[in-house]
């Protein structure tokens, strides 16, 4: 339901780009998600018609069809209730303390998504604003990515972490050695991070890796588009600053003369001390226009987007860029840049992120933030999002007229 311009970038919705993993499904589908609740209530699907676009009936269909199982992992809420899933829980507070964030499909050891979306209908349809990538034919990507996920599969029943990693869990690529891939006819390199270090095995690069070198390659810009931005981890005894994502944005800002978009969510969760940070950022441009800070807010609910893109590579993860998350949630993260030595290329994933992003950080929906001024996203996003919201009422007036009659 968000209105954006005809000369905008576009691409399928995510429930599309799912349905078509489960269609290529032969042998196996493999998905770890926080949530699994896509069977809305008659009256939600009534205000929200495409609640229904992933529905759970699928995933039986797919079992009947092809024999596969259905491997799930989840932390909370109930399991999907369909015969010949496998369902493993982890007991991540024994564990690390945190949950588990990380959100992505497996299908057949050769296809793969990730993303930000999680398997609830909010994340699917209209209420939440999500981004990922679907990935088809590429088995040395999908194969170190099922071996995340056979790490978590293991973890089932466990109340501590293991000292020792079987080698079948050590990747293929890293950021030390990325994977040499044609990708969309254009030559990239890519790899598979994680969180949280505990969960890392040998040669796998921490999610930290991944998003300072994909910070330190950039030489023209960086385009982060992040739930909430707060480097301050508020796990320790003492609450206190956590640099490690922060400084390398100073240091490309002053240092490389890097220009610097951050497109945060606006939301009632948002933490009061964000600005702070986001104004101190904005203070070392002084009167330039290398860096801008703006927030982005969604009509019915919030912008859930976790991706970096520079003009060298794309980092699509599932934690929010917090201090707290990488030390003590579950999540995972895709790399893929350009070569140095790449001169001519087709479209490529690199470019159609910056182009979703330019898309948002100029549509409608996003807000320069003013130094020294807090705002108070509700009252933003009630002020803004009324005539989306009032043509929405007006799809459902008559549902509304007949739930009235019914109540009288």
């Amino acid at each position: 339901d968000m209105l954006f311009s005809d000369d905008s970038a576009f691409h399928l919705p995510l429930s599309t780009g799912l349905n078509s993993l489960l269609d290529k499904a032969r042998v196996a589908v493999e998905i770890v998600s926080p949530v699994w609740f896509l069977s809305p209530s008659d009256y939600v699907s009534s205000f929200y018609p495409a609640a229904g676009q992933v529905k759970q009936d699928k995933f039986s269909d797919t079992l009947h069809r092809t024999g596969c199982r259905v491997l799930l992992f989840l932390f909370f809420f109930s399991p999907p209730n369909f015969a010949g899933a496998e369902v493993h829980k982890v007991n991540m507070t024994a564990l690390t303390g945190g949950f588990l964030e990380s959100s992505f499909w497996v299908v057949d050891r050769k296809h793969f998504y990730i993303g930000s979306a999680s398997m609830d209908w909010r994340s699917l349809t209209t209420v939440i604003k999500e981004l990922g990538v679907v990935v088809y034919d590429c088995k040395p990507l999908a194969l170190d990515l099922h071996k995340v996920f056979s790490l978590y599969w293991g973890l089932q029943h466990k109340t501590f972490i293991p000292t020792f990693w079987s080698k079948r869990l050590f990747p293929f690529f890293s950021k030390g050695k990325p994977g040499s891939l044609l990708v969309n006819q254009t030559k990239v390199e890519t790899y598979i991070s994680s969180s949280p270090d505990v969960f890392t095995t040998k040669d796998r690069s921490s999610d930290l890796e991944a998003i300072s070198a994909v910070i330190q390659q950039a030489r023209h810009f960086i385009y982060i588009s992040i739930i909430d931005y707060l480097p301050v981890d508020s796990f320790a005894s003492v609450p206190r600053y956590w640099s490690r994502i922060d400084g390398l944005l100073r240091e490309a800002l002053i240092l490389r003369n890097v220009h610097v978009r951050l497109l945060i969510s606006c939301w009632e969760e948002t933490h009061p001390l964000t600005f702070n940070f986001i104004w101190s950022l904005k203070s070392l441009c002084m009167d330039s226009c290398i860096c801008a800070v703006r927030s982005l807010y969604n009509c019915v609910g919030m912008n859930h987007n976790r991706f970096m893109v520079t003009d060298k590579a794309v980092y699509i993860g599932n934690l929010d860029w917090v201090g707290k998350e990488f030390t003590y949630n579950a999540g995972a993260g895709l790399v893929i840049s350009h070569p140095a030595n790449v001169t001519e290329r087709n479209s490529t994933v690199v470019e159609q992120l910056q182009a979703v992003f330019k898309r948002d950080w100029f549509s409608r929906y996003a807000n320069t933030i003013q130094t020294n001024k807090i705002p108070v996203c509700s009252n933003i996003i009630h002020k803004i999002c009324s005539i989306t919201f009032m043509k929405s009422l007006q799809k459902n007036f008559t549902t509304i007229l007949l739930l009235v009659k019914k109540i009288k």
